[in-house]
């Protein structure tokens, strides 16, 4: 084991115990709801973290990218959903992945033309491909919007026409749940994605068509969604690790925040005054997701290194690419904490902040306990 004091930064931090103690609320929520957890990996892409998610057992998961896809079916998930929409030129690698794997990998599209284009690949391969239809329950980001059912049910048939199509149902995501700081606005959208999701499953039930799969799914609305009725699984990834994002729309708190950058006092800036940290544009990102409901936050909030509590108004409000400035307003933090002294910072953003990592240094309390490799790019 290593002490903090001792490690080179930036270095991405995960707090074992805050993982482990995250990963059950949400396995025990769902179990409480009769909901079967799809998790999804896009901000860990870790097969250490997915082993604790799925707490040993075999488990269905979601990935938002064939590298990721390819990394978890070579580790033997063998049920995976790519959420995002699929491509032509992504059918071939695809494809690979399960011809080489034996995952069963499930592709997203909303999109005829994509449908129709792969049942012209999966002929020539001379093998079967699963889609799911996106649906647009509000966020408006991608998918064939809920209330245009004859579009739904018209790509629907397309795909189940195909000898070399399997339909296996409908998926959606209520990222506009992230727009608001009102847990009651939320259990709302949490309603009408879950209601969008259950009737465009009948609709396509009804014209005869089958509907294996009704996926729904963001942290907030699996958290506060009055019920599931209707639907096969929810999919939901940065309750993992949370972040200042979440914390600031009241769905975590602080002390649930598992991931930080830690990062050396480098400097001490007279001028300013400021303290100048070696995390900046790089080491955390420049996601200010925060902002809205914690324009506090900066950054990043700077936290005590043992304990990631936050220190009283520390914040990294500015970022150049590899210095982070934080204003003090009592020249006492130059004392408490000299160049080349340690600080936690704590994520707007887990997700983007961790893609600049190759991996996650774990620890208990002030001690390192491991290394986790994850997995980046496409």
């Amino acid at each position: 084991m290593t002490d903090l004091t001792e490690l080179e930064t930036p270095c991405l931090l995960l707090d074992l115990d805050r993982l482990e103690r995250n990963l059950q609320r949400m396995r025990e929520h769902c179990r409480s709801k009769g909901a079967q957890l799809r998790p999804h990996l896009k901000t860990a892409k870790s097969i250490d973290v997915a082993r604790l998610a799925a707490a040993g057992a075999p488990m269905a998961v979601t990935v938002s990218t064939l590298q990721e896809a390819d990394h978890f079916a070579r580790a033997g998930y063998r049920d995976l959903l790519l959420a995002t929409p699929v491509v032509p030129t992504k059918l071939a690698r695809a494809a690979r992945i399960m011809a080489e794997t034996g995952a069963d990998l499930i592709l997203a599209t909303d999109s005829a033309g994509v449908a129709a284009a792969a049942a012209r690949f999966a002929q020539t391969q001379g093998i079967r491909l699963s889609l799911v239809i996106e649906v647009d329950c509000g966020e408006h980001r991608s998918g064939l919007p809920a209330g245009d059912v004859a579009a739904i049910v018209s790509l629907a048939r397309t795909i189940h026409a195909s000898p070399h199509l399997r339909l296996r149902g409908i998926m959606t995501h209520a990222g506009h749940s992230y727009g608001t700081d009102d847990v009651a606005a939320v259990a709302g959208i949490a309603r009408a994605e879950c209601g969008a999701a259950a009737a465009v499953a009948t609709a396509i039930r009804g014209a005869g068509l089958p509907c294996e799969i009704v996926s729904v799914g963001s942290t907030p609305t699996v958290l506060h969604a009055p019920s599931f009725a209707g639907i096969t699984e929810v999919r939901c990834g940065i309750y993992m690790f949370w972040d200042l994002s979440q914390a600031s729309r009241h769905i975590c708190g602080i002390d649930d925040i598992a991931v930080s950058v830690l990062a050396s006092v480098i400097s001490h800036s007279q001028a300013a005054p400021a303290l100048i940290l070696d995390a900046g544009a790089l080491a955390l990102s420049k996601d200010l997701g925060a902002q809205r409901y914690m324009p506090e936050a900066g950054y990043g909030l700077v936290c005590d290194p043992a304990t990631a509590t936050p220190l009283p108004g520390l914040a990294v409000a500015t970022v150049h690419q590899e210095h982070g400035t934080v204003p003090i307003r009592d020249l006492a933090w130059f004392e408490r904490l000299p160049v080349g002294s340690v600080v936690r910072v704590l994520p707007n953003h887990a997700c983007i902040t961790c893609a600049a990592y190759e991996a996650y240094t774990v620890v208990r309390g002030e001690q390192t306990v491991a290394t986790w490799p994850r997995v980046n790019g496409w």
